[in-house]
């Protein structure tokens, strides 16, 4: 499942991907950490090859 890593994301701005998304998946809170649903994310790899930080991928596996 595809994450944020928060040590590279810099949590201090509106998260591009949140608006990019093509099926919604990503949410944010104020500036805190963007969050994917592994229930809406389709793992399209979008938002892994277009964050600026390179904070999205499979963290977690």
């Amino acid at each position: 499942m595809l994450s944020v890593n928060p040590a590279l994301c810099p949590q201090n701005h509106k998260c591009p991907l949140v608006a990019a998304c093509p099926v919604e998946a990503i949410s944010q809170n104020g500036f805190g950490l963007p969050q994917i649903d592994a229930d809406t994310c389709i793992e399209c790899g979008y938002c892994s090859t277009h964050c600026p930080k390179q904070a999205v991928g499979y963290w977690n596996e």
